[in-house]
């Protein structure tokens, strides 16, 4: 009888031991699946404007910069440079957390530029990896912003601007470094002088020295046509600001607004486009930076860039 309680007490041991292996057994296998299941790591392609996220940077740029390329975007095109630093670190220091967390600089805004420290500011550029020097807006106090309406323009002639521009591109090219102007609405529209800005840089500027950026979004705003452009000058438009709008005219996610970014893209080769960036300059109706951005990153594949 003892021998059989001892029998009995035995075959429970061992079939509560079996039992335990297989729930945990059955445990891992479910981990597995789990682990399966996750989403594959977003794929990396295009380039953003981190004016776009310029809030987040000003709080946590290092962060930020980590969530732009958590969200799938290869390239950066930078817009904050103070006293020799970009976003508070040094060029090398920026360059190389870019490096860590596999972002690539391509381009930099410098609306502070001028004649007098172009130098020691394109020396940084270059330090901190970016192959193309932007000109925002007229430099050196020839850009004027009405707040009252939002509108943009210039004081001084468009042959001044011209000629600083060539100057800058000068000095980039020596310091091994790309210049492009980047527009906004008011350059394609006549001045007071009859002369459309944008045409007139495009004809004097010295193209060995200067080119373009061109803003979708505000070439649509002016009523001009990108393919007009293309095909009238053709690669000198080295980067695009890919920037939709919505049907009240309102800044919007990449695809989710009314600019045909399809036909646009169907010219890349004739505009001389190497690179493009995600920009966009607000959000509405609640919709945050970061997950707008998101948004326009999907938007891309869906229409073709890469």
């Amino acid at each position: 009888m003892k021998k059989l309680v001892v029998t009995f007490l035995i075959t429970l041991f061992i079939g509560a031991l079996f039992a335990c292996k297989e729930t945990k057994k059955e445990e891992k296998e479910e981990v597995v699946d789990a682990n399966a299941a996750l989403p594959s790591e977003v794929e990396k392609y295009g380039g953003l404007a981190l004016y776009t996220v310029r809030d987040d940077m000003s709080r946590d740029a290092k962060s930020t910069l980590k969530a732009v390329a958590d969200a799938g975007y290869q390239n950066i095109e930078a817009a904050n440079y103070s006293d020799g630093r970009f976003y508070s670190m040094l060029p090398h220091e920026f360059k190389a957390y870019l490096e860590d967390i596999g972002l690539n600089p391509v381009s930099t805004h410098q609306g502070s530029v001028t004649l007098d420290n172009a130098d020691e500011m394109m020396a940084d550029v270059k330090a901190a990896g970016f192959e193309y020097f932007v000109i925002p807006v007229p430099p050196m106090g020839m850009f004027e912003f009405n707040a009252e309406n939002r509108t943009m323009s210039m004081n001084g002639s468009v042959k001044e601007l011209a000629n600083i521009l060539d100057t800058l591109g000068g000095k980039a090219n020596a310091a091994g470094l790309k210049l492009l102007y980047h527009n906004h609405d008011f350059e394609f529209k006549e001045n007071s002088d009859g002369i459309v800005p944008i045409d007139y840089l495009l004809k004097n500027c010295n193209p060995d020295l200067v080119n373009f950026q061109m803003d979708l979004y505000w070439v649509t705003k002016a009523g001009a046509d990108p393919l007009a452009y293309f095909e009238k000058y053709p690669g000198r438009f080295k980067i695009w600001h890919v920037k939709d709008m919505d049907d009240q005219g309102r800044f919007a996610p990449v695809g989710k607004g009314t600019i045909d970014f399809e036909r646009i893209l169907a010219n890349k080769e004739q505009s001389g486009m190497k690179y493009y960036m995600v920009e966009q300059d607000m959000t509405f109706d609640g919709l945050e930076p970061l997950e707008a951005i998101k948004i326009s990153h999907e938007g891309l594949s869906e229409i073709g860039f890469k």
